[in-house]
């Protein structure tokens, strides 16, 4: 993802995961976590094509991890996330970690020319970034990728389909493809995420935002939106209805107007099979569809995304950003990034995401809200995570588990000192009542990470999301922590092949 925070301001592990559903509703535990990354299998610099060496380049470190599990065999999962970030956007290629119950293996799609992208078969790129994976209900997976070049700002959202449960993927698909710099416009697509429809094994749905600014506006880079007086952000959608044997054009689903964008758009399926989007409205002028800011918001498809609703605000998104309370350092959140879930019986939504009303401005909670009509209507927002002292809460994500329990999952500093380093923790708080009522948060990381050894991408970085899902009654969380203390960062162009963090999995429920 680039630059939306500076707009909004205008290996094989062997080790064993029993993926089998829990029953019950008691007090909640967490179990081991299981490191699923591991080292870089894309080699040295030197041994691909990744583009010029213009920042910092993290090798072996992963962040921002997405997880999905296959409903035809539960066994089946797939982690996926980016691997080798740079520190000015993307990552050398995106990794997927599979497991059929014992043990992760990893693959990956032919995003970049370091897992294998070519001309020949469109993944012709230096970087991929904003992973995410989402199975059908007939166990074909799907993995979606913003691939582009930092030498000439050429961009894509390119899919790859797997019909093995992740260990081989097919060639990618091209869903749009942007040249970047154009006499007319620059246009940069982003965060873009992928969901198969889990009443159908013929339709899988695509999201993203298109910023385009006018000509000459935003040479600098990816991030330079902010210059552009002129710049715009719809939302644009593709499908399959036919299983990923192809995909409909891209197209413009909802147009927020000049000055205004979106970002952060996630499709769910309900129950009867509409489509609800999430979204981040961010609007530069008070508009007829938010107010001027932040603005959580949703449109609806009644007819599996060939026509849209206008925008429903689900609230004002109030955040202040993250710092690092002992330096004022940056610390890159999934600030501004609305995280939705829904209940696959009874069609309850659930969004979260950062907020720092409950605070007085002073920093970052978890807010939440719920829906129980569709996405029409919405809840007041709650405060939901459970950090006793007031420092900062953030990135949360939302699954609902079979038995109705809602689950989010969130970090914090509570554990921070001023002894050298930020301690920060990963935690879940649940209810069983539709968010009425939540029980004692549970503790996920067994101990505290040095959030100050990520990888510093416009602030220290471990993902603008991670990933929650669910097996049964217990549920799967999959993030990103630093695995080393004390590592400085770099002060210019050069390649850190410090470990710096991994994705771990663990399952937390009764």
């Amino acid at each position: 993802m680039f630059g939306p925070r500076a707009l909004a301001a205008s290996v094989g592990v062997a080790v064993v995961l029993v993926l089998s559903a829990g029953a019950g509703a008691g007090n909640y535990t967490a179990g081991p976590l299981t490191n699923v990354s591991g080292l870089s299998p894309f080699g040295t610099f030197a041994s691909c094509n990744a583009g010029p060496l213009d920042a910092p380049l993290y090798i072996n470190s992963e962040v921002e991890p997405w997880i999905a599990v296959n409903p035809a065999n539960t066994s089946n999962a797939i982690a996926v996330f980016q691997q080798d970030r740079w520190q000015n956007g993307g990552a050398r290629g995106l990794v997927a970690a599979t497991t059929t119950g014992a043990g992760w293996s990893k693959s990956w799609g032919a995003f970049t020319f370091c897992s294998g992208g070519t001309t020949a078969n469109g993944g012709d790129f230096e970087r991929a970034s904003d992973p995410w994976v989402s199975f059908s209900p007939n166990g074909a997976a799907y993995q979606i990728s913003l691939s582009f070049n930092e030498s000439s700002f050429e961009n894509a959202v390119l899919v790859s389909r797997s019909g093995n449960g992740g260990t081989t993927w097919g060639a990618p698909t091209t869903l749009i493809r942007d040249s970047g710099e154009r006499e007319t416009s620059f246009a940069f697509n982003d965060k873009e995420s992928i969901t198969a429809d889990p009443t159908s094994s013929n339709y899988v749905y695509a999201v993203w935002d298109r910023l385009v600014s006018p000509s000459g506006k935003s040479k600098a880079s990816f991030s330079g939106f902010e210059h552009a007086s002129g710049y715009r952000g719809p939302t644009w959608f593709s499908r399959t209805t036919n299983g990923g044997a192809t995909w409909e054009p891209a197209r413009q689903i909802y147009d927020p107007g000049e000055i205004n964008q979106t970002i952060g758009n996630q499709i769910v399926v309900l129950p009867n099979g509409d489509l609800v989007n999430v979204f981040d409205l961010i609007s530069n002028h008070k508009n007829a569809h938010g107010q001027r800011g932040l603005n959580v918001a949703v449109i609806r498809s009644t007819d599996k995304g060939v026509t849209w609703s206008k925008p429903v605000i689900v609230a004002k998104l109030n955040t202040v950003g993250v710092t690092d309370p002992d330096n004022g350092h940056d610390v890159r959140t999934g600030d501004i990034i609305p995280d939705i879930a829904v209940d696959a019986l009874n069609g309850a939504l659930y969004v979260v995401w950062q907020d720092a009303r409950f605070s007085g401005g002073q920093h970052d909670d978890i807010a939440f809200s719920a829906s129980t009509n569709g996405g029409t209507t919405w809840s007041m927002p709650i405060k939901v995570n459970q950090t006793p002292v007031p420092v900062a809460a953030f990135t949360p994500a939302v699954d609902v588990a079979a038995d109705h329990t809602v689950g989010v999952t969130y970090y914090d500093f509570r554990a921070n000192t001023p002894s050298p380093g930020l301690p920060t923790d990963y935690f879940l708080v649940h209810s069983h009542v539709g968010g009425a009522s939540w029980d004692p948060e549970t503790r996920i990381t067994p101990t505290s990470f040095d959030m100050e050894s990520a990888p510093d991408a416009f602030g220290y970085f471990v993902g603008d999301y991670e990933g929650l899902t669910h097996v049964g009654n217990r549920f799967m969380a999959l993030f990103v922590q630093s695995v080393v203390a004390g590592a400085g960062q770099p002060t210019s162009p050069g390649v850190d092949t410090t470990n710096r963090t991994d994705a771990f999995v663990t399952t937390v429920g009764p």
